[in-house]
C-alpha cells in the first residue's frame, strides 16, 4: 500500500485534493474492469463469433 500512495503522490495527481484522486483512480479502474471483462467474454465466445474486418 505504500508503494502506490508513493507513486500516486509522485504522479501528475499528487497535488490534487483527494476527491479527485478517487475520481481518477475509480475511472481508470473502471476503464480496467472493463478491458478484463471484454476479453474474459473474447476468450469464451470468440471461437464461435463471425468477426469480419474491413468495410
Amino acid at each position: 500500500m505504500g508503494v502506490i500512495k508513493e507513486i500516486i503522490q509522485n504522479s501528475a495527481i499528487g497535488p490534487l485534493s483527494n476527491g479527485y484522486k478517487s475520481l481518477v483512480l475509480s475511472l481508470f479502474l473502471s476503464i480496467v474492469c472493463t478491458l478484463v471483462i471484454m476479453f474474459i467474454l473474447l476468450m469464451i465466445y470468440g471461437f464461435s463469433m463471425n468477426i469480419q474486418f474491413g468495410y
